[in-house]
């Protein structure tokens, strides 16, 4: 459950007609604390229509960044439960354009992006589009260390929406759409050119933020099919890249010492030993958060099996 709308706000036009965008769509980023990363994103912005910038009660300057880049700034207050962050403005926001683009704050969008894209809105045979993720951690590009990822990022206003693949969820799993993904009604394809994916945040800010997302991974996992509904992605190996992930960790989460394997797998197998001490970094803390995940399904099936005792 959510709350309505508590303020907007945008930076003065001077009273001028605006020029037609170069862009014609609406670009939504959800944000807490993000002053580090936002100007960069929303600079990389400036011939996109309308930026709505998503807050949930920020406490540095991220609301005063996106006012003064122009964006309109909507406060998101979350009681748990569904929809989520970026579903909710998509569902309450009155958007002013046909097409919906879905940015995080440490997400870039170049010149050779938006002109790709510019062309691919106006194909009408197309309903959504896949974009990939150019990896920056701590510093370096990840070109190995299996950081690839593509993300439905690119779709018609109306035509998608996230699976939701947890009814009962709160605020310690974070108040955003975690691994639940964009789907589409019709047709999809990839885009050729990435955006660009700068992680800043400090170590202690990533683990942080990723003890939520562990929160969520071992509520899914350990709910299983309960709450299966037609609109989620099904995991299958010869899929989509999402698809192919769900279904190795629906298969891979279980065995033992999936953790270390995950790491290896990722850092021997993907070639992140290439990637120098960033990779690293970024392998180990991906096979810590397997880890957590697994010692948070231990943790809450030994919390019902406890309460079956009782009863």
């Amino acid at each position: 459950m959510t709350d309505a709308i508590e303020t907007k706000s945008e930076a003065e036009t001077g009273g001028a007609a605006k020029a037609a965008p170069l862009l014609p769509l609406t670009v939504i980023i959800p944000v807490r604390n993000e002053a580090h990363n936002l100007r960069r994103c929303l600079e990389s912005l400036q011939s996109v229509g309308e930026v709505y910038v998503i807050d949930s009660q920020s406490t540095d300057d991220t609301v005063a960044i996106a006012q003064s880049c122009g964006a309109q700034v909507v406060q998101f207050h979350y009681a748990g439960g569904w929809p989520k962050k970026r579903q909710w403005a998509m569902d309450t926001l009155p958007l002013a354009y046909d097409w919906i683009l879905l940015l995080d704050a440490d997400e870039v969008l170049t010149h050779d992006l938006a002109e790709e894209i510019q062309k691919a809105i106006q194909d009408q045979r197309t309903n959504g589009y896949y974009i990939a993720l150019q990896m920056h951690f701590l510093g370096r590009r990840l070109r190995h260390s299996g950081a690839s990822f593509w993300k439905l990022s690119l779709f018609r206003k109306g035509l998608g929406r996230f699976e939701c693949r947890l009814q009962d969820q709160n605020a310690s799993m974070a108040d955003m759409e975690v691994h639940e993904h964009v789907v589409v009604t019709g047709a999809t394809r990839k885009l050729t050119h990435p955006l660009v994916h700068h992680n800043v945040e400090s170590l202690s800010r990533y683990i942080q933020k990723h003890n939520e997302y562990s929160n969520w991974e071992a509520r899914v996992w350990l709910e299983g099919n309960r709450n299966k509904n037609d609109e989620e992605i099904q995991p299958a190996f010869w899929g989509t890249q999402a698809q192919r992930r769900r279904w190795l960790r629906r298969h891979f989460l279980g065995l033992p010492g999936s953790p270390i394997l995950f790491f290896l797998y990722k850092y021997v197998f993907k070639l992140g030993v290439l990637d120098g001490v960033p990779g690293l970094i970024y392998c180990a803390m991906q096979g810590i958060q397997f880890f957590h995940i697994k010692a948070k399904i231990y943790e809450l099936r030994a919390v019902e099996e406890l309460k079956y005792v009782r009863h």
